[in-house]
């Protein structure tokens, strides 16, 4: 296989959950254009006529969308149940729905806790499995996480995030542990500060916003494209010997 065509997704089929706006939409464009049909959804995902819809139709790829609440755990099994019955097999998984809400922690409620937690861990986690079980029985499959800086570091405001995006980093080095060997590569990628809804309040902020341009290398916001050359690699063949790796895409901010 020639080093271009390692890059291609033809005839792979990709899952991307939050696929709506963001991250999750360039993710599902960059992977559509790599080749890969497209499975999309988001809790508030349009069943006909979405934008990400007409973004996958114009590149000539096969897409099918779902709403799915991911903090509803009987509605993620059966989204999860309509998939495996509905679509093709699922080639590549990007674990990419999430959420935040953002109070200090003494004052941080065990609902915005618990929300934050089946969302951005527990739900992630019975995706991997659940897709990841088929995967492995097929010898083959990518998973992909997005895990976040917050893997890293502690933040401010976002105890629950910051909890589960930990969580995040140290499932993709577990679930890769087991089935690496049965060529599953399940990775990860941490963005930096992307100019998103889920970071509109940092940017308003007039102390927040300027403190952390500062720390940014490369001196600006990150946009939701820059992570499409890391979906790409990392669900193409081009990454087979890549495996529990969590890839930073933050313009420098963690070799500060």
């Amino acid at each position: 296989m020639s080093i271009i065509d390692s890059f291609k997704l033809t005839g792979k089929t990709a899952l991307v959950t939050g696929a709506r706006r963001g991250i999750g939409k360039a993710m599902a464009v960059a992977l559509a254009e790599a080749g890969a049909d497209i499975v999309a959804t988001s809790a508030g995902l349009e069943p006909e006529g979405s934008a990400i819809q007409r973004e996958i139709a114009a590149r000539g790829r096969k897409y099918w969308g779902f709403a799915c609440d991911l903090a509803d755990r009987v509605a993620v099994r059966g989204f999860i149940e309509k998939v495996k019955r509905e679509c093709p097999p699922i080639d590549i998984l990007v674990n990419n729905g999430g959420s935040i809400l953002r109070k200090p922690a003494a004052e941080h409620p065990d609902e915005y806790w618990d929300r934050i937690i089946e969302i951005d861990l527990n739900a992630q986690f019975v995706l991997a499995r659940e897709f990841g079980r088929d995967m492995l029985a097929r010898g083959a499959g990518k998973i992909i996480f997005t895990a976040s800086l917050l893997s890293f570091q502690g933040g401010i405001t976002v105890p629950g995030y910051a909890a589960a995006k930990g969580g995040v980093a140290q499932l993709t080095k577990a679930l890769a542990n087991e089935w690496a060997g049965r060529n599953v590569q399940v990775n990860a990628i941490a963005p930096g500060y992307i100019a998103t809804d889920n970071t509109q309040a940092l940017r308003a902020d007039p102390v927040r916003n300027p403190a952390i341009l500062a720390r940014i290398p490369a001196g600006r916001w990150g946009d939701p494209e820059d992570l499409a050359g890391a979906v790409v690699f990392l669900a193409c063949p081009a990454s087979n010997y890549v495996s529990g790796t969590v890839l930073t895409v933050d313009g420098g901010w963690m070799g500060r």
